[in-house]
């Protein structure tokens, strides 16, 4: 479907050009690590219930999972432009009748959302906590709400996600691996219990710079697994092979 850009926006493709997504340079766009998440997700039983994209943005992920999915996809998105933008990248992919997208905080969507609905709920929040003085944020605001913890915080989100989930759902989250230890306390606050855990690193032989959590809600502490690594780029700054296997679509989970 032919949807209309503003004056700053572009489309970009993905998956051997089977996606399509609005992008503009004065908002927050989609990173690798949105790829990531999208790919690291495991749809129970096909995906045939309903999954939660929390902090959609411009509806990235909602988009690159609409394939493994047999269910509906409700993206939550907080700032208006960016929800807009989402809004028609799911027209501009004939994606109208499978994903739909919400304008609103976290906090008010449960009318549209009936907690315990949602099979899957995933996440790419923002990164950077808000800590006085010691945070520098960006000058335009689509991209400090982004980054910064100033609309959601982790705790927000992780309290989402398990009011969202049904008993023993998964929710999939990417981070930095820096608020581990953060993440893993406030997983465990919320019953939700880590399963799967992968680093990602941007060059072998660096650290980690993402952190991909799979974790169920009401599950045993037990039975965690570390995931093989992802390294992003070669030494010449080219990606990986693995890596362009996941923007093209082509790797599937073990």
């Amino acid at each position: 479907m032919k949807v209309e850009l503003l004056p700053d926006e572009r489309v970009d493709m993905l998956y051997n050009d089977d996606v399509h997504i609005i992008q503009s340079k004065n908002v927050f766009s989609f990173s690798l690590d949105a790829v990531l998440l999208a790919n690291f997700a495991q749809p129970r039983k096909g995906g045939r219930g309903l999954t939660v994209d929390l902090g959609t943005g411009n509806g990235a992920v909602a988009l690159f999972m609409a394939h493994k999915v047999t269910g509906n996809i409700v993206g939550v998105e907080i700032q208006e432009r960016l929800a807009d933008m989402a809004k028609r990248s799911v027209m501009m992919n004939d994606l109208t009748d499978k994903i739909r997208i919400i304008n609103a905080d976290m906090r008010d969507i449960f009318d549209d959302i009936r907690p315990g609905s949602a099979d899957m709920v995933v996440s790419n929040p923002p990164y950077f906590s808000i800590d006085n003085d010691q945070t520098i944020i960006h000058e335009n605001e689509h991209y400090a709400i982004a980054r910064h913890e100033i609309m959601a915080d982790l705790e927000l989100v992780i309290y989402t996600a398990k009011k969202l989930l049904k008993n023993k759902a998964h929710f999939y989250m990417v981070h930095r691996p820096d608020r581990l230890f953060e993440i893993l306390a406030t997983l465990q606050k919320n019953h939700l219990s880590p399963k799967r855990i992968q680093f990602v690193y941007p060059k072998a032989g660096e650290p980690a710079n993402v952190l991909l959590i799979d974790a169920i809600k009401d599950g045993k502490l037990s039975g965690a697994q570390i995931l093989p690594p992802i390294i992003t780029h070669n030494q010449d700054d080219t990606y990986t092979d693995a890596v362009w296997s996941i923007y093209e679509g082509r790797q599937q989970h073990e």
